[in-house]
This record gives structure tokens, sequence and C-alpha cells, in this order.
């Protein structure tokens, strides 16, 4: 048995041992969806960072600079707004309730059952959208170390993933994220430092980039209106992530919020610079692949060590599984807690819930593969998966939530078109609309259209919509 499938072993071991612990510790609904509310600010912090850092930063992003070069790094400058925005605008007035899922929120604000049933189906859709990226990566790594079909690898990997969510839900994803986020980040600051020294020092790598691909350093690998509206969806998506925006309910209060979003960006900066080195340096030992997503996983196995490859590999591997794992926990609580138990068996007792939600995640797991398997879907760069999917939060989501907690005016009936007009739009756009524009642009202009204009059309909002979140 070789040491890189030893090393695997011994990681996914690791994440399985934390799933039967968070098993046990798993009482109820809380501990199931937010972890019982409790959590720190390292915690926090780490569970955000780990959600956000996915394949889409060490596949997607290192595969998108190979192809056009340094100008796509500049969306790093995005998040800090982001999440700025999130801790100073958001959480205040969001967290005043505390609930189990961001559909909650929706129907205690507007009102309204079908605005929960509505905002979980569509929680469903762009869950399955962005699931498909990290798998697509899984495929990829698995294809790297065990040498099977990315197909196979594809499979393996969301059975380990849907282990351990299923049995431990919040506080599983918690405490895996917290010890995935230190194998990216031990592994990222291994991994330069002796990509650097194989090429002779960071002056050689920006020379040698430079020879292998003369656009590099440009602004022409990608139309500077793609670029931009790329960076606008990702800055506008990640406000509006359910997955993310859960967190705030996960947390103490809101001074373990602000210590946690420190930390938050803290780690997603050093990361992200760790990668962009990485990403040029691909260029250089790799000059023609395939594709770019081929890119980290050629450096890990082609040119570091066989332990620090490994290590880094296991580092992408935690990247993709400590997103999938918060997905697939928000898709669930969308399918269990906000669908089924408001729909279908609202009185249904809290231990038939949490069984409904494990289920769901089976569910919601498993649909990805199969559309990929098929053919049905796939094909772009796992970052454009990603971006799609921030697209699809920024459009369908950003307003309502925004809007919700900074206008007393907003109804019911502006946040639902805004919902359902913001993701129509989105998905037309990227069909139908022009390919240099992201798709983020039409959803988000028609959704902060249709949830204005109706709103104002509309009878005013009760007061008892509005107290918990104006009223001081």
């Amino acid at each position: 048995m070789s040491l890189q499938i030893i090393i695997f072993i011994v990681y996914f071991l690791i994440v399985l041992g934390i799933g039967v612990y968070s098993y046990k510790k798993t009482e109820g609904e809380a501990d199931y969806w937010i972890a019982g509310g409790k959590l720190g600010w390292a915690l926090g912090g780490a569970t955000i960072a780990a959600t956000q850092m996915s394949a889409g930063l060490f596949i997607g992003t290192i595969g998108v600079m190979y192809s056009v070069g340094w100008s796509f790094g500049w969306v790093v400058l995005v998040f800090p707004v982001s999440y700025w925005i999130m801790v100073s605008v958001i959480a205040p007035r969001f967290t005043r309730v505390r609930e189990f899922t961001l559909p909650s929120f929706f129907e205690r604000r507007y009102y309204s059952k079908s605005a929960r049933a509505i905002s979980a189906l569509i929680i469903l859709i762009a869950m399955v959208v962005y699931i498909q990226a990290q798998i697509v990566a899984g495929g990829l790594i698995a294809n790297t170390i065990f040498g099977i079909p990315q197909s196979q690898g594809m499979i393996y990997f969301t059975i380990l993933l849907l282990i351990y969510t299923f049995i431990g839900g919040m506080l599983a994803v918690v405490y895996t994220d917290f010890f995935q986020i230190m194998i990216m980040v031990l592994g990222s600051i291994v991994a330069v430092p002796l990509a650097l020294h194989h090429i002779g020092g960071f002056s050689n790598l920006l020379i040698y980039v430079q020879a292998a691909n003369p656009i590099a350093f440009t602004w022409k690998g990608m139309p500077p209106a793609l670029l931009f509206t790329i960076g606008l969806a990702f800055l506008l998506g990640t406000i509006a992530r359910p997955e993310q925006l859960v967190r705030f309910y996960a947390m103490k209060d809101m001074k373990t919020i602000r210590r946690g979003i420190l930390f938050t960006l803290i780690l997603v900066i050093l990361a992200h610079s760790f990668v962009f080195i990485l990403a040029l340096a691909s260029r250089v030992f790799f000059p023609v692949l395939t594709t770019g997503d081929m890119a980290m996983p050629m450096i890990a196995s082609g040119v570091l060590p066989i332990f620090i490859g490994t290590i880094l590999l296991a580092a992408v591997t935690a990247a993709m599984m400590s997103t999938v794992d918060s997905l697939l926990i928000v898709a669930a609580s969308a399918l269990s807690h906000d669908i089924y138990a408001t729909i279908f068996e609202p009185d249904a007792p809290e231990s038939k819930k949490l069984w409904v939600g494990r289920i769901g995640v089976i569910v919601v797991g498993v649909i990805p593969v199969i559309l990929l398997l098929t053919g049905l879907s796939g094909g772009d760069l796992v970052q454009l998966i990603v971006a799609l999917f921030s697209a699809l939060m920024g459009a369908s989501f950003l307003m309502p939530v925004l809007l919700g907690i900074l206008w007393k005016r907003t109804t019911k009936e502006g946040a639902i078109s805004a919902m359902v007009g913001g993701l129509t739009a989105t998905f037309l756009w990227k069909l139908y609309g022009m390919p240099n524009i992201d798709p983020v642009v039409a959803g988000f202009l028609v959704s902060a259209t249709l949830c204005i204009g109706i709103s104002l059309m509309t009878s005013p909002p009760p007061k008892s919509a509005i107290e918990p979140y104006f009223e001081k």
C-alpha cells in the first residue's frame, strides 16, 4: 500500500470518527441544524472560512488563473467587502430572532409559509448546482491518488461525505471544518516554498510564467466585462449564501460573530495568497494541460515530494468536503424543516423531522452525482460552476434578506417575486444571454426591481412581522 493511500485512509478515518462523536452529542434539531447555537469565534470563523474555501479555490481558482492569468486574482478583493456587510449590516438584526434555517427567517419576516417553501426550493436547486463542482473536483483527486476513473472517484467521494454528514449534522460539519481548515492552511504553507524552490525563487517565477503564457500578466485572458461581473457575482453571492448566513445562528452572540468573521478574513486572505502563487507556478511546471482544473492535482503529484504532495491533496479534499457537508446540511434542512415540516406534517415529532433531514442529506447528495454521470450537466471549469451558484444566491436572496432588515416596507409579495424572478432571470441569462456578462447582473437587477416595485404596490407588512428586526 502506497504512502499516499495510507495518508488518505488515516485522514478519512479521522473525519468519520468526528462524525460518530458528533452523532453522540446531537440531542435535537438545534444541535443538528445550528450546533446548538453555542459556537465560539474560533470554530465559527473557521467553519465559515472552510465553507467559502471550496474546490472553487483550490481547484477552480487555480484552474482559471492557469488559463487566463493573474487578472482573475482580483476577485479576492470582494471578500473583505462581503464579510464587512455581513457582520456590520446584516448580522445585528438578522440574529435578533434565532432560527434554524434561512427559510425560517423568510417565514417570520414575510409572514408567509409560501415564502419559506419557495426559498427552500430555491436552496435545493442552487445547492445541486454547487455540489456538482465539488464532486467533479473530488473525482479529479481520486483519479490522481488512487488511479481510478474520475466517475468512480465522484461516487466514492460522495459516499464518504454522506456518511459523516448523515450521522453528525451541523456538529460534525463544524468540527470537521475546523480540522480541515487547519489541513488546508498547513498544506498551502508547506507547498508554496517547495514550489518556489523548484523554480528558483519568486523572481524566476514571474519570468517563467511570462514565457509560458505571454498574456498571464495582462487583462487579455478574460474579457473585462466578464471578469468584473464574476467579481460582482462573488460579492453579492457571498453575502446571501444560506450556508454562511445560518452560521450566525450557530454562534453565541454578536461579539462572537465579529471575532469569528475577523478570523474568517485572516484565513481566507492567507489561503488565497498561497493559491495565487501555486496557480502561477502550475503554468511553469505544466505549460499544456487539457483543462486548468488539473493544475493543482498535477503540482501535488508531479512536483512536490510524495508526503507533502499528498498533504496538499488532502488539503484540497478538505476544502471540498468542508463545503459540501455545509451545503448538504442547508439543503437537507430546507427539505425537512422548511418543506416537509411546513407543508406536509407540521406537527411531526422532532425525532421524525431529524430522520427526514438525514434522508434529505442522502437525496441532495445523490442527485448531483446522477446528473454528472448521465451527462445532464457539467462541462464547465469548477470555478465557473461556483460562480453560477454565487449568481443564483445573489440574485435570489440578497434583496429579500437585506431589504427585509433595512426597509420596513418590504412585503411578502415583493420578497417572493424577487426570489423567483431573480432565479429565473439568472438561469435564462446563463442559457441565452451575452456570454461576456455574468448572469448575476440580469438576476440581481430583476430581483431588486421586483422586490422594491412589488412591495410599493402591495399592502404594508403587519407590525408583528417587522417588530423583531426593527424595534430595539
